[in-house]
């Protein structure tokens, strides 16, 4: 290696700049962050730049093509469905089920939503072969178009048309299919927001270094290994499965892993309580147990200690080797100051709280590192005495491991479905609530949102539901479901169900997505009422109780949890993608007279509502933030977060005096941007329109921008 070649291979950079690169290229980041320059140069088009050099990545016929996809615009709009948002349960929702190619549906949220979302679920196909999953494109490139698009030559562009064309199940169809998806999924990641893959043996590997290269090495944060409580694949010549894989990545180092609350024998010891309004505590050994207990393990944590007689006491280990403290001196001090230590005599009963962690205080030089177990009597440090640690309950949670083995498999998620559809086994495979409760618990606080792009049965929202009744939390779904056609031939019971007794004309899987979540909500709408009735009993009881100190205070938080349980958002909106308009592109600031997009005469109310979905999806607002309805002088606009919608025919001079009258008038109406559909108005209204907006010197002194949209 030459002199330039090292110097290029550990380049570094101003920390300004390495972060807009681990931002944009987290690919081109090894596991502890250094900068591989070779995959960067990699990453450049060959327009720009041709290196030949070698370097260790993930690659596949059509990355190229995938890259493409990831960029290109969404070819279709959003529409609400109005009849399910206006009811009453769904009206003021913030959570979100929608219709849809989830690739399409990404590229709509990625305004919307970008960096807004702390946690990513998807449960994608798994391409074993036997899942149905084909790979087809419904984007229409020519051998051409695609060689200028992307940079490839004629033979390539044309192996890439044939397999995005031909329903293939390759890994590199797989792999296209899978780039965009998890690389605009990343754009909507929170800075410390997460995201969970599971899958199979089939493309682990596959799924692994494309996260990689899309996440970063450096962000890789484990995987999770399930037990799914049956064993598939049992072939011949093959080993059979009984676990899938849940990979997980967060999307910078800010993500903070939180540990899974105690249950079962762990939960059970902690049965001391001093009713000193601390709650119950466990007693931890301050003697080290299990790995790394010895004294030369740790020097500094052998020292001697005082015991309520007076007597010196060391740490001792069960076959009388020099042991040592789990803490330094000082930790004990705290400890002790605090309160914290409790003696026990030898032979006492005590059950024990196991805690293997170690803290990480710092070894001490002290008068008795030069004891050894050489030589020594161990009778001279053995004592009658054992002192503990008091560890209370509260707050206190269990490390996250990557084996997971006490969560019900999938015949636990059919049975939880079962029980919803009249024991009508509807889906197969399903994932257990308990393993999506899981996955939420250590990656989000209580008020976060959740995406799964794709849904299936829906077990994503029925977990988060739940989870939010039990600590009356606000997390928020959005769910994705493609309308996939349910095959009567495959699913003979699941069409048939979703046909006859839910009165669907073309049954899809997404009609399913929805029946769960509805059903869902309904049982937890049950339990709902019951906890509030629960709790009107509990306020009763405390009203009856004369001197109970505290009482007032009780009440009030159980009329806090009340409210809370009244306004518990138990519905959801529905949004659904739909065919766009042929060469639409609502970036146009400009109408280009040479193409026919749709005849004006035949468009729709709802075409209108459509776009204008649309267009305040792009313009960073919500799905689930409802526009305010404006009337100005008789024209109807819509408004919401400084943006003025203008999509109807008819606009005149009159309607333009209204809406500078109410921006000086009206302290609820800031427009900061003016937009208009350029094919209701005329040139003449849309000049007027401009200039007006433009020079009009309001009383707010807003800076207003007018933008023409085509």
């Amino acid at each position: 290696m030459s002199k330039e070649q090292k110097i290029t291979n550990n380049i570094k950079v101003p920390n300004k700049d390495l972060e807009a690169l681990r931002l944009n290229f987290p690919h081109c980041f090894d596991k502890d962050g250094n900068f591989q320059l070779e995959k960067f140069k990699a990453n450049l088009t060959e327009k720009e730049i041709n290196f030949s050099t070698e370097s260790y990545g993930l690659d596949w016929l059509g990355k190229s093509y995938a890259r493409l996809l990831a960029s290109d615009p969404a070819t279709t709009l959003l529409k609400a469905d109005e009849t399910h948002n206006s009811k009453p349960e769904n009206a003021n929702s913030e959570n979100l089920l929608i219709k849809g190619d989830n690739l399409e549906v990404l590229k709509h949220l990625a305004n919307a939503y970008y960096e807004q979302v702390k946690m990513i679920y998807i449960d994608p196909p798994y391409n074993t072969g036997s899942d149905g999953f084909t790979y087809q494109d419904d984007r229409k490139f020519t051998i051409k178009e695609l060689q200028q698009l992307i940079g490839v030559d004629a033979e390539k562009a044309k192996r890439i048309l044939d397999f995005t064309k031909s329903e293939s199940n390759s890994h590199s169809a797989w792999l296209t299919f899978m780039y965009p998806r998890l690389y605009i999924a990343k754009q909507l990641l929170k800075d410390d927001g997460v995201i969970f893959v599971s899958i199979d043996d089939s493309e682990v590997s596959q799924l692994k270094m494309l996260l990689d290269e899309i996440f970063g090495e450096e962000n890789f944060r484990g995987i999770i290994i399930r037990a799914t409580g049956t064993t598939t694949g049992q072939e011949a010549l093959k080993i059979g499965s009984s676990y899938d894989s849940c990979l997980c990545y967060s999307k910078t180092a800010k993500f903070q892993l939180k540990g899974i609350p105690l249950k079962g024998k762990d939960l059970n010891r902690f049965n001391n309580d001093d009713n000193d309004g601390k709650g119950k505590y466990a007693l931890l050994q301050l003697r080290k147990t299990g790995n790394a207990d010895r004294k030369e393990d740790r020097e500094g944590m052998f020292f001697p200690i005082t015991a309520p007689d007076g007597s010196q006491v060391f740490p001792i280990g069960p076959t009388d080797y020099l042991s040592r403290w789990r803490t330094g001196k000082d930790k004990f001090q705290k400890f002790l100051d605090e309160g914290l230590i409790v003696w026990k005599e030898n032979g006492e009963d005590i059950e024990e709280f196991d805690e293997d962690d170690d803290e990480n205080d710092e070894d001490e030089i002290t008068d008795f590192s030069s004891v050894t177990n050489e030589n020594v009597d161990i009778s001279k440090f053995k004592s009658k005495w054992k002192p503990y640690v008091k560890y209370y309950l509260s707050e206190r949670t269990k490390q996250v491991s990557n084996l997971w083995t006490d969560i019900d498999g999938n015949k636990k998620g059919s049975i939880e479905l079962k029980q919803l559809f009249e024991k009508k086994k509807l889906f197969e495979n399903p994932k257990p609530t308990d393993f999506l409760k899981r996955l939420i618990t250590i990656s989000c606080s209580a008020d976060e949102i959740i995406l799964d792009f794709f849904a299936g049965s829906g077990t994503t929202a029925d977990a988060l539901l739940n989870m939010n009744l039990d600590d009356l939390a606000n997390r928020r779904f959005i769910l994705v479901q493609i309308p996939e056609l349910i095959d009567p031939k495959k699913s003979k019971t699941t069409y048939s169900y979703v046909k006859n007794e839910m009165g669907v004309d073309v049954p899809t899987i997404f009609d399913v997505t929805k029946e769960r979540i509805i059903r869902a909500a309904k049982r937890i709408e049950t339990n709902k009422n019951i906890k509030i009735a629960e709790k009107k009993k509990e306020i009763t009881e405390l009203q009856t109780k004369l001197d109970l100190e505290g009482k007032d205070e009780n009440i009030k938080e159980i009329k806090t949890e009340i409210k809370a349980l009244e306004n518990f958002d138990l519905g959801f909106k529905i949004f659904e993608t739909t065919p766009i308009w042929e060469d639409y592109d609502f970036e146009a600031e400009q109408f280009d007279s040479s193409q026919t997009l749709f005849d004006i005469g035949k468009l729709t109310e709802e075409d209108i509502k459509a776009l204008l979905v649309t267009w305040k999806t792009n313009d960073n607002i919500s799905l689930s933030q409802e526009l305010e309805i404006v009337d100005l002088g008789g024209y109807t606009a819509f408004y919401g977060s400084g943006k003025l919608y203008l999509l109807h025919k008819n606009f005149t001079t009159e309607n333009l005096k209204a809406v500078l009258e109410k921006i000086d008038t009206d302290k609820t109406f800031n427009p900061t941007s003016i937009i208009a559909f350029g094919y209701h108005f005329e040139s003449k209204s849309l000049r007027e329109l401009s200039e007006n907006v433009k020079q009009y010197a309001n009383k707010k002194k807003i800076d207003i921008d007018f933008i023409t949209r085509y």
